[in-house]
């Protein structure tokens, strides 16, 4: 069985939303038999490379709220991250461009190291003073997930290179419906959005191994928090995952 999961390195409920998958896979039956793929999706496509700038003064442009509220804002992700055993920085980080890690990504993908590549960049990012968005700092991330240095250098000097898959994986969300990540796509036939308890990516694990033939993409489980094609990632009405 095959789970894709579409997300973005900026999205701190993709980090979180990974972990929570992680835990209900750790309890799945079938979880030697499940192939994990990792799918790009930009929050921010039209920004461009080396155009930073620190997450609470995006928070505030983007909602129209004081620094203050915008630091509300994060400490309550940063609440969520640490219930779930992730460190998590409210302060300090910066936002930018990520296509360069999603090509990155991609090439992780194609010399099977993409989730260790993926989880150092997540740590890297919201629990680390190292900003993903440095050519440098990504260098040293890629060989620390056991990438060749060189052939890395390589890709980010190439603007070309990998970026048809990075393109292909954010139409594919497209055509599936996705408008916010992260998203989880179980063998094309159930969908969840959002950083959902662990317990109901157990349950779609199961129906999915279940109903394996493939058939329409179903959605599963209910509102949870995400961040959507405009960049938001406010947590939804109701609760920290999405339930009353």
């Amino acid at each position: 069985m095959r789970v894709e999961i579409w997300s973005d390195i900026a999205c701190p409920w993709c980090y979180i939303g990974k972990a929570r998958f992680e835990k209900g896979l750790a309890g799945f039956a079938h979880r030697d038999e499940v192939e994990v793929v990792h799918r790009s999706f930009e929050l921010d496509p039209g920004r461009a490379k080396g155009d930073t700038e620190q997450v609470i003064g995006m928070l505030a442009r983007k909602y129209g709220r004081t620094p203050e509220e915008a630091r509300g804002m994060e400490a309550n992700v940063a609440a969520n991250a640490q219930a779930e055993g992730l460190g998590y920085r409210a302060e300090g980080r910066d936002h930018g461009s990520t296509f360069d890690i999603h090509r990155l990504l991609h090439l992780a993908k194609a010399r099977g190291l993409q989730d260790e590549l993926l989880s150092l960049a997540y740590r890297a990012n919201f629990a680390e003073e190292r900003s993903v968005f440095d050519d440098a700092v990504l260098v040293e991330l890629a060989v620390e997930a056991g990438l060749d240095a060189d052939e890395v250098r390589a890709v980010l000097a190439d603007s070309e290179a990998y970026a048809d898959d990075v393109r292909t994986d954010e139409r594919e969300a497209a055509e599936l419906g996705a408008n916010a990540v992260p998203f989880f796509v179980f063998d094309r036939r159930y969908g969840i959005s959002g950083g959902q308890p662990s317990e109901v990516f157990v349950q779609a694990l199961e129906q999915a191994w279940k109903d394996r033939p493939v058939s329409t993409l179903t959605p599963l489980g209910g509102e949870a928090a995400a961040c959507d094609a405009d960049g938001a990632c406010e947590v939804p009405p109701g609760g920290s995952d999405g339930h009353a």
